[in-house]
């Protein structure tokens, strides 16, 4: 590891103006349309409507939108958990609370509603946090969507995957999946998910890159912690980084990503995590980051 390059001396006392716009404790946050709880830096998001395998309401999909957009802003959250209760991820978007008030909407009610749950994938790869999906039992439509928009997902072998846009009647371009699920998954894959709206198996999921890895049921969720907490404890403004890079990077030539990426690394060896990370190297000892 090459020495770190010290940079100029740093402002200990954020401008109060500043802060205000910039950062907030999100911890404390009281969730009013499914669980939330956040401990030791990771946040933890449950759909918790287990008597419907956890469908998403107009209310859950706005609060969701919202919630990750303020994380971009949050500097005691630096990873996230987003799981389903009792032993299901999310049936996606609710039948009665949904889909039949859909019905009867206009064209420009309509794209409203599109355009809300498409903002919801936006805020999820725009914010700075790793994102974890654990996956167990129903994972369909908008819940097979969230999955997709996470970072990394986790499953089980019970888990059934489906992109099911198909089978109500719609395309399968829906929240960024024509985008985003090919590049997981490859084009010819992703074409077939979404043309039959098919149920995935976990085993089958994971072969196509969809899951990570495979957990047994009991193990998911202390598994999908362990990671979230190793990311927390992490040089978390670098991995900030890295998911920005991830992102942006989809429509840049080589050229440019390389360019973006030598930009993008000078700036993460401007932070007191670089600096940690060679003192730690130095006297054979492991980092502790703090995220600055």
């Amino acid at each position: 590891m090459s020495a770190p390059v010290k940079s100029p001396a740093a402002v200990k006392n954020l401008h109060p103006a500043l802060a205000a716009g910039n950062q907030h404790m999100l911890a404390p946050y009281a969730a009013q349309h499914f669980l939330w709880s956040c401990q030791d830096g990771v946040g933890n998001i449950t759909l918790n409507r287990p008597e419907r395998k956890n469908p998403l309401t107009f209310d859950s999909y706005v609060e969701l939108r919202d919630l990750f957009g303020r994380l971009k802003y949050a500097k005691d959250v630096h990873a996230i958990v987003i799981s389903g209760a009792c032993d299901n991820f999310c049936s996606g978007g609710d039948v009665h609370e949904i889909i039949g008030p859909l019905i009867h909407l206009s064209a420009p009610e309509l794209l409203m509603f599109t355009r809300m749950t498409g903002d919801l994938v936006k805020a999820m790869r725009g914010c700075p946090q790793p994102i974890i999906a654990a996956v167990d039992g129903v994972c369909a439509g908008a819940g097979a969507i969230m999955a997709m928009a996470s970072d990394m997902r986790l499953g089980t072998v019970r888990s059934k995957t489906a992109f099911l846009f198909n089978r109500v009647g719609l395309a399968g371009c829906d929240m960024g999946a024509c985008a985003i699920l090919p590049r997981i998954i490859g084009q010819g894959r992703a074409s077939e998910w979404l043309f039959t709206g098919r149920s995935i198996g976990g085993e089958e999921a994971e072969r196509s890159g969809f899951f990570n890895r495979l957990c047994e049921p009991a193990a998911l969720a202390a598994a999908a912690q362990q990671l979230a907490h190793e990311l927390a404890s992490g040089p978390t403004f670098a991995n900030g980084i890295t998911k920005t890079m991830l992102h942006q990077e989809w429509s840049m030539s080589i050229d440019q990503a390389i360019e973006a990426e030598a930009q993008a690394q000078a700036i993460c060896m401007l932070t007191q995590d670089y600096q940690r990370a060679y003192e730690a190297f130095v006297v054979k000892q492991r980092p502790v980051f703090q995220g600055n």
